[in-house]
């Protein structure tokens, strides 16, 4: 099963609407440890994602990516934007020139996008991030293609290993971000960042593998 670019466009247009939904709770968790604009930021950028992609009609799955990121980079405050953008621009340079996707093709582009936020952010696993979610649903998105799961099981493991990486966030203290400034009273909230990129997984899963979790 290959990956369109009109699924792809569903994935876009699902992210945005799941962030709306959890608007209010994204910018409380970010209000117990961070600025508490996550939600707020996250989903003004995608309602400007969403009308941009109504007005322009990007042609390929690569020039989907590619506007979400440079239209979140230019709408998105605080370290969201370039992070996002960073891995939605990391997935177009990725499809470049593709009309459809294997699930290998996904999770090779997937896991260079999320390297590529790892180097932007200077953030690794337990430091309390959208890694944390990120590291693991790559993981278990390679693995699963490895061993010759189809495209809607991997997607489903994907997305249940980011919203237990999310939920480890919890009890961790945060080594970047706002949050680090904390110190020990970060620790007993779960990760903002985490919890949008637990949100992603779950919109990647429902737009390319029918999932309905």
């Amino acid at each position: 099963m290959a990956i369109t670019a009109e699924q792809t466009l569903a994935f876009i247009r699902d992210f945005g609407d799941v962030i709306a939904t959890n608007k209010d709770f994204l910018t409380q968790l970010d209000s117990d440890i961070g600025d508490g604009d996550h939600g707020i930021n996250m989903n003004r950028g995608m309602r400007a994602v969403l009308a941009k992609l109504d007005s322009t009609n990007p042609p390929d799955i690569s020039a989907i990516y590619r506007t979400t990121a440079m239209t979140l980079i230019s709408t998105v405050g605080g370290a969201s934007g370039p992070l996002y953008g960073t891995l939605f621009l990391q997935l177009g340079t990725a499809t470049q020139g593709k009309a459809e996707i294997s699930a290998k093709e996904w999770s090779e582009a997937l896991t260079a996008a999320v390297h590529a936020v790892e180097a932007r952010g200077k953030a690794t696993l337990e430091d309390k991030t959208m890694i944390d979610a990120l590291e693991p649903a790559i993981t278990a998105l390679s693995e699963a293609v490895a061993d010759g799961a189809d495209l809607e099981a991997a997607l489903a493991r994907a997305e249940s290993s980011a919203e237990q990486g999310m939920k480890a966030t919890i009890p961790l203290v945060a080594r970047r971000g706002r949050a680090s400034y904390l110190g020990e009273r970060s620790a007993g909230h779960q990760d903002p960042g985490a919890t949008s990129s637990w949100l992603l997984m779950g919109a990647a899963h429902r737009a390319f593998g029918n999932g309905t979790s």
